[in-house]
C-alpha cells in the first residue's frame, strides 16, 4: 500500500484517474521481492512504471532489508512533527527530496490500515480472552500517560492473536465499565459468538459487561 501510494506521487495521479490517459507513462504491473524486517520475512508486490523507472524511496533499489523509512515518517508524525518538517528532516537523512504531500499518504495510509485492523472479521469462537492495559505517555495538548487496553485471544487449537486495542484517557470506574462494554459488543458485530473464559485483573465493571454480551463465559481474575 505504501509503495502503490508513492507511485501515485511519482506518477502524479492515482490509479485509474482520467489524469493517466495519454500522460506518457503509466503502471506496468509488478514484481516479487523478499524482505526482511524485525517483523520476519515479508514478500512484497514492487510496482512499476512503465517508460520511466520508478524511483521509489520506501526501499532502496535490490535492497533486502528494510531502512524502516515509513516508520520514521509515522514515529515523527506521531510525536506531533508537522509534515513539512518531516519532508525537510527525511531529505537531510536519506538525501531525497519527500514532499509534504508524499508524507499526508504515508500517514493515511497507515490510518486506513488502523481501521481495518480494527473492524475485521473475528473467529466465531475462543476458548480464552485475556484483558489487560498497560500506561504509556501519549501526546495530546501535553504528555500524559494514559491507559492502552489489550485484548489477546486463543483460539481452540492455539492460535493466539491480538483482538484490538484501545487507548482511553483516564476514566472513572463507571466510563472503564461502558469502554470494556464497547468492546465486547465490537467483538460481538465482528463475529466472535462464544468465548469460553474471561481472564483480566480487577477492572472496574468488567463481570457486568461480560456477563451482558457473554452470559455463558467464564471468569477468572
Amino acid at each position: 500500500m505504501l509503495l502503490q501510494t508513492e507511485l501515485s506521487a511519482f506518477l502524479g495521479y492515482d490509479k485509474h484517474a482520467f489524469a493517466g490517459f495519454n500522460s506518457g507513462d503509466s503502471r506496468n504491473g509488478s514484481y516479487k521481492r523478499y524482505l526482511d524486517t524485525k517483523y520476519g520475512k515479508l514478500l512484497l508486490t514492487i510496482p512499476r512504471a512503465r517508460n520511466v523507472a520508478f524511483d521509489q524511496q520506501t526501499l532502496k533499489p535490490c535492497a533486502r532489508r528494510t531502512d524502516d523509512l515509513a516508520t520514521t515518517v509515522i514515529q515523527l508524525y506521531s510525536h506531533g512533527v508537522t509534515t513539512s518538517e518531516i519532508a525537510q528532516l527525511i531529505e537531510r537523512m536519506y538525501g531525497h527530496h519527500c514532499s509534504k504531500t508524499t508524507v499526508s499518504n504515508i500517514t493515511e495510509v497507515v490510518s486506513q490500515a488502523v481501521d481495518a485492523f480494527h473492524q475485521r472479521q473475528l473467529a466465531k469462537q475462543y476458548a480464552a480472552i485475556y484483558m489487560d492495559a498497560t500506561f504509556l505517555p501519549m501526546r495530546r495538548d501535553s504528555v500524559q500517560k494514559e491507559a492502552i487496553h489489550i485484548v489477546i485471544g486463543i483460539e481452540p487449537n492455539g492460535h493466539k492473536e491480538i483482538l484490538d486495542c484501545l487507548i482511553a484517557p483516564n476514566e472513572s470506574p463507571n466510563e472503564s465499565s461502558q469502554i470494556y462494554l464497547e468492546m465486547l459488543q465490537s467483538f460481538k458485530a465482528r463475529g466472535l459468538d462464544q468465548v469460553l473464559l474471561f481472564v483480566a485483573d480487577g477492572f472496574s465493571g468488567l463481570p457486568h459487561a461480560i456477563e451482558q454480551v457473554y452470559p455463558f463465559a467464564h471468569f477468572q481474575q
